[in-house]
């Protein structure tokens, strides 16, 4: 099983969220559990081509 990193709060009954990966991309559930829910399909639509022009986050090692 792989682990994804979120960030994530809530705003007053809305549970806010988003990949790690993926900042551009953000969702909300009604609880902690049903955001981490539409995290998972959203990482699905994102990581099965069906999001268009993904952008990501990446590390870059310099001198």
């Amino acid at each position: 099983m792989q682990a994804l990193r979120f960030v994530y709060w809530q705003d007053g009954d809305a549970w806010l969220g988003y990949l790690e990966e993926y900042p551009d991309y953000q969702t909300q559930g009604t609880s902690l559990e049903d955001l981490k829910d539409h995290l998972r399909d959203m990482w699905s639509d994102i990581t099965s081509g069906h999001v268009p022009a993904v952008r990501r986050v990446g590390e870059l090692d310099v001198a």
